[in-house]
C-alpha cells in the first residue's frame, strides 16, 4: 500500500524539483507550454498565450494539499526558474503504480535533464511512497522520451498499436516500466 505524501521538494545534482507556485507562469509559457514542437506528441494543447498557463497553474496549485497530488516544476540550479514539469499523470492503488509524465523546453533537451528528474522522482516513489511500480510511455516517434526511460532503468513493454490520441491525432506508444523489485537499491 503507498504512503501518499504529495508533492515534496527534492533535490539532485543539477536539479530542484519543488512545487509550481503562481509566480512561475511566466517561465512555463515561455518556456516550453507556447512550443509546438515541444508539445508535438503530448497529450495537452500548446498553449496559445500566457493566461493559459495562468489558468493551469491556477488548477495545479488549488491541488498541492492533495496528499495523492504529485506535480513538479523542474528547475535546475543554473537556470533558477521551471523550465518544464514531471507528473503522475495516472495512479493505480490496486497495484500501487504510478504513471509519470515530464516534458522540459527545447533548449534543455539532450543535456540529461529529464533522466535526472525521472530519476529523482522513482527514487521518491520507492523509498518514500513505496509505489510497487512505475511506468511511463511515449509516442514511436518521440524516440528521445524513451531513451530517458533506459537511462533510468525502465523496461520496455511493448507497443500498444493505436491505443492514444497525442496532438498528432491517433497513436501508437511505447511502453516503460520498472518494478520495486528491480530498483536497485533494494
Amino acid at each position: 500500500m503507498m504512503k501518499h505524501l504529495g508533492t515534496q521538494v527534492l533535490t539532485t545534482e543539477r536539479l530542484i524539483l519543488r512545487p509550481f507556485t503562481m509566480a512561475d507562469a511566466q517561465a512555463v509559457y515561455h518556456n516550453w507550454a507556447n512550443d509546438s514542437e515541444v508539445t508535438k506528441y503530448l497529450t495537452w494543447p500548446t498553449h496559445e498565450s500566457i493566461a493559459i498557463s495562468q489558468a493551469v497553474l491556477a488548477d495545479w496549485v488549488a491541488r498541492y494539499s492533495e496528499p495523492t497530488w504529485y506535480q513538479w516544476a523542474i528547475v535546475p540550479n543554473a537556470v533558477g526558474e521551471p523550465i518544464g514539469s514531471i507528473s503522475v499523470v495516472h495512479m493505480d492503488e490496486k497495484v500501487d503504480s504510478v504513471h509519470i509524465g515530464y516534458c522540459i523546453g527545447k533548449k534543455w533537451w539532450g543535456q540529461g535533464i529529464t533522466t535526472e528528474a525521472l530519476g529523482a522522482l522513482i527514487r521518491f516513489f520507492f523509498e518514500e511512497v513505496k509505489a510497487n511500480r512505475i511506468d511511463s510511455r511515449h509516442d514511436p516517434r518521440n524516440p528521445g522520451s524513451g531513451k530517458v526511460m533506459m537511462h533510468c532503468g525502465m523496461k520496455y513493454e511493448g507497443t500498444m498499436r493505436q491505443a492514444d490520441r497525442n496532438n498528432q491525432g491517433l497513436c501508437d506508444y511505447m511502453a516503460y516500466a520498472i518494478l520495486a523489485s528491480e530498483y536497485p537499491n533494494r
